[in-house]
């Protein structure tokens, strides 16, 4: 008995029979449980076509095709008056139409002023930073600079195309040369511009984002008419 049970003490136990161990952990060995299968599911969903992982377009992007039209337009109509196009036969056939403006297109055109469109930005600009710092986004500081950049560097560079394109007023403003571009025009392109570019992001329903253009497009045109 003795002997029987040195032998016992100094024998090394059996090995578990294969899925044992895996019975006793309550799953079978090598396989993944119902929940890492639904966690793997949800974490890689499938793919269903070529633009089905494609996911939302960048701000780049955005940013490019909201800015991207205007440029080539202006740059377009700068050519026309430089050049002595087609254009600018139409636009004084219209100036002689519209030499005696209404009160509205007053109003519209005072939308141009830096009393009104710079104020308009200033509160973009500390909304968009407030917001940015809040929330921890990284370089915060950047877009609202950005904007505030670009704004004062509106006089630095209409003014030397004043003077370049040299265009004479319409017949409802004083002689003089340096009508082209607009100061008003320019003012209300980039303050409003920039305001609907830095609240683009922080707006969640895409009907308001969608307003905010439009309103930013229609602000700009009765700024021009004016």
């Amino acid at each position: 008995m003795k002997a029987s049970g040195l032998l016992t003490i100094g024998r090394s136990p059996a090995p578990n029979p294969p899925g044992r161990a895996a019975f006793r952990s309550g799953r079978p060995s090598g396989h993944l449980t119902r929940q890492a299968v639904l966690r793997r599911a949800s974490a890689t969903p499938p793919c269903t076509g070529p633009s089905a992982c494609a996911g939302p377009p960048p701000a780049k992007l955005c940013s490019m095709l909201l800015l991207g039209p205007p440029v080539l337009l202006f740059a377009l109509i700068t050519w026309q008056v430089v050049a002595g196009g087609p254009l600018v036969g139409a636009d004084e056939r219209l100036s002689r139409a519209l030499v005696h403006p209404d009160r509205a297109s007053e109003l519209l055109a005072d939308l141009g002023n830096v009393e009104v469109a710079v104020p308009v930005l200033v509160i973009a600009l500390a909304y968009a930073a407030l917001r940015g710092r809040a929330t921890g986004v990284d370089r915060w500081w950047l877009p609202p600079a950005a904007g505030a950049a670009a704004m004062v560097l509106v006089p630095a560079v209409v003014a030397p195309l004043k003077e370049w394109t040299d265009r004479p007023g319409t017949p409802a403003v004083p002689p003089a040369v340096g009508y082209y571009p607009s100061g008003h025009t320019a003012t209300a392109v980039v303050a409003y511009g920039a305001a609907t570019l830095l609240l683009q992001p922080l707006l969640r329903s895409p009907a308001v984002r969608r307003g905010l253009i439009v309103l930013c497009g229609v602000l700009v045109l009765g700024v021009s008419f004016g």
